[in-house]
């Protein structure tokens, strides 16, 4: 049997540029978005592979829950975690629903998709997850005058790198290779549809996010930030984080007791 890729997101920007490279190098593909007809002007122009549209929104628990009994019931080769969403205003002006969807969408929908496909890759010996985050994920302790107001979206980003993380030491021993992925600002739809002008910033195309992606797994990378080139600058947070993670004690710290 083939190599089978799952893509989310699959109608528009880094979604059409894994499934386009992914086709490119022989996989067969459940091409996932809101879309149908993005999703089927994609399988009509991926003529040498079998391309499966499949219409989920998962900012729903209905939509999440179709995308995961395909994960679970296919041969997955690659899980691709793309599905995108951003609300990008202070919380107190945040919307139930929207920070809701948020949520759903970049914490729920991977967590459970990836649930649902782990089972039959260990099973078989092999797979690879790749969840796109972003370089927000890394700037909780930035001024908030450096960047638009999103705490709810950046903690979303934060909680998918650690989860991959975790899941690297989890399931590599099984055989597997967990990824995520943590470009900057892209040049795709993403922030025109919140209403963002971000024309004069420079950008780096969708192409070059999926070719570091798949390059980054090549080099054994768990978190691939393909804009960042000194690669020590990402071994260094991890350090810190760990050295952060290993002081913890059961006494309470002098500062807080020394008045």
């Amino acid at each position: 049997m083939g190599r089978l890729a799952l893509v989310m997101g699959a109608s528009s920007g880094i979604g059409t540029a894994f499934a386009q490279r992914l086709a490119a190098d022989g996989y067969d593909l459940v091409a996932v978005g809101r879309r149908l007809d993005r999703l089927e002007d994609l399988a009509a122009s991926l003529m040498d592979v079998d391309v499966q549209p499949l219409v989920a929104d998962l900012s729903t628990d209905e939509g999440v829950d179709a995308v995961a009994d395909v994960c679970a019931s296919l041969p997955l080769t690659m899980l691709v975690n793309n599905a995108g969403v951003a609300h990008y205003m202070p919380i107190a002006e945040l919307p139930a629903e929207k920070a809701r969807e948020v949520v759903h969408v970049k914490v729920m929908a991977p967590t459970m998709l990836i649930r649902a496909a782990v089972p039959g890759m260990v099973a078989r010996g092999e797979g690879t997850i790749i969840t796109v985050a972003g370089m927000l994920a890394f700037s909780g302790p930035a001024p908030q005058a450096m960047l638009p107001h999103r705490a709810v979206y950046a903690g979303t980003l934060a909680h998918l790198v650690a989860m991959t993380q975790v899941l690297h030491g989890e399931l590599s021993p099984e055989g597997l290779r967990i990824q995520v992925v943590c470009p900057g600002v892209v040049a795709t739809e993403f922030h025109e549809r919140q209403g963002l002008d971000l024309s004069a910033v420079p950008r780096m195309s969708a192409v070059d996010v999926v070719t570091a992606s798949l390059r980054g797994l090549e080099l054994g990378e768990v978190v691939c930030a393909p804009g960042v080139e000194d690669d020590g600058v990402l071994e260094a947070v991890s350090r810190a984080d760990l050295a952060a993670f290993a002081a913890q004690s059961s006494e309470l710290a002098r500062r807080y007791r020394d008045r």
